[in-house]
């Protein structure tokens, strides 16, 4: 089969299965601001399938053999496997298919400079935070991030050929396909056991993310943390570390105020005064991690400091819902037993009387090898609600589910059979004084905005 930039090149009609996901939607625009013709399929309507539409990009709803007929190849989702139809029909009649992630590889040897952010934590909020810091010094950069930046009303941007910044997942080894001048590794951790083995082939697959970067690139890394450190031992890159207890790029004079964190950033350059929006410690590493980054691409302190304190967060992280007899309601992608934590951390340090959380686990597999992580996050909101766990890509064996887990959590947690159940139990126990917290991946966020009070709502953000 021939390279996908042949086909960009020759302006072809290329047809992604799964355009309505961020990162495809993403691709699509990419695509055709290259020279491609574009369509696509995906599995149901969407705010991102309307604007697609919207801007003249064929969509269709279902997978079907017909749908990729005049294609000169596919691209598609990691999520998109080898029994679907339009995948099959594309292997049956000869048509080249290609990986998401090789797309996006492909795609960058056109940049200058291409900054990934990798991690099991935080990817979402450290490239949004790079994104703002890049447009506050006069830049043009190209994006793909997790999650819609208000500042962009985006999870994405096209722009110049100078420098894109792009999320990069670790999931079936994925990043492994991108060309990075500058990779951040945030940290690591177990997770996604329906892919890797364990731990020691998690920390390969990010050894071999952090040999991608060419020697006059640089690896941005978490000296705080022990298996990134670990991980890139006598790597033979240059290595820039950043930290609170260590590193070249550090925080110093850390106070809080709110549950957010005002700091200073001290690097071999000099000090940059910073003061988040967004709660929580593990902001202010998703805030060194930008910042590191930055100033290896030779943005100056005063834009860093300007766009770490302007940075309002993404969709989905910590983001406001609306208000219910008093009680505030936000709602967060955390679906790690460690996102969990930090979560409960900021939440802890904002002086409510009490925290109300209702979470939905992601995945069967990831809910049931984090077992004992996720009983003991959860024990620490005085109330929490499950909602049946979100399959995503998995099929349900029985062997583990949100009644065993609230069984396991004891007296502050009860499991229920739906979210339209969730959003009548917080009506029943929410009073003014408590922080509501709709947790997951998947749909909690519905439970809040079913309870949410009209006026009290906040404005959506378009999706594009």
């Amino acid at each position: 089969m021939g390279e996908l930039r042949d086909y960009i090149n020759r302006g072809d009609n290329i047809f992604l299965v799964g355009i309505g996901g961020i990162s495809m939607c993403a691709l699509a625009d990419m695509l055709r601001s290259m020279g491609a013709s574009v369509r696509g399929s995906d599995m149901r309507d969407s705010e991102t399938v309307s604007r697609l539409r919207r801007d003249g990009i064929e969509v269709f709803i279902g997978h079907d053999p017909a749908n990729i007929e005049g294609a000169a190849c596919v691209i598609r989702t990691a999520a998109v496997h080898d029994d679907n139809p339009e995948i099959m029909a594309a292997r049956a009649a000869g048509i080249p298919v290609f990986e998401r992630a090789e797309a996006w590889g492909e795609i960058m040897g056109d940049f200058g400079q291409s900054l990934c952010i990798a991690g099991t934590h935080g990817k979402t909020t450290t490239t949004a935070m790079a994104v703002q810091i890049a447009l506050e010094a006069g830049l043009d950069p190209t994006a793909m991030i997790g999650g819609v930046l208000p500042s962009i009303g985006s999870e994405h941007r096209i722009g110049g050929r100078d420098l894109i910044i792009a999320e990069a997942c670790e999931y079936r080894n994925s990043f492994l396909q991108f060309r990075p001048t500058v990779a951040v590794i945030l940290n690591i951790e177990e997770d996604h056991p329906d892919f890797f083995s364990g731990l020691d082939e998690i920390m390969r697959s990010f050894r071999r993310f952090a040999e991608l970067v060419p020697d006059s690139g640089a690896v941005v890394a978490n000296a705080d943390n022990e298996n990134v450190m670990k991980c890139l031992e006598g790597i033979g890159r240059n290595v820039i570390t950043y930290g609170i207890e260590n590193g070249d790029v550090r925080a110093e004079n850390i106070e809080v105020s709110g549950g957010c964190c005002s700091f200073d950033i001290v690097h071999p350059g000099g000090l940059i005064p910073v003061t988040l929006k967004q709660p929580g410690r593990h902001n202010v590493y998703n805030a060194l991690a930008a910042a590191a980054s930055a100033l290896e691409l030779g943005i100056d302190g005063i834009s860093i400091g300007r766009g770490l304190s302007e940075f309002a967060g993404t969709r989905r992280r910590f983001e406001f819902k609306g208000i219910y007899r008093g009680a505030p309601i936000y709602d967060d992608y955390a679906h790690h037993p460690t996102e969990l934590g930090a979560l409960f951390d900021a939440a802890e340090s904002m002086d409510y009387d009490r925290i109300i959380a209702v979470f939905q686990p992601h995945t069967y597999s990831r809910t049931k090898a984090l077992f004992n992580d996720f009983v003991h996050q959860l024990e620490r909101p005085d109330h929490v609600i499950l909602i049946p766990i979100y399959a995503a890509r998995e099929a349900d064996d029985g062997t583990v589910s949100s009644e065993m887990l609230a069984d396991a959590v004891g007296h502050n947690c009860v499991a229920v059979g739906s979210i339209e159940e969730a959003a009548e139990r917080l009506r029943e126990i929410v009073r003014k004084g408590d922080l509501v917290l709709t947790i997951g991946a998947g749909e909690a966020y519905r439970a809040g905005e079913a309870i949410a009070e009209p006026h009290q709502k906040p404005q959506r953000i378009n999706d594009h």
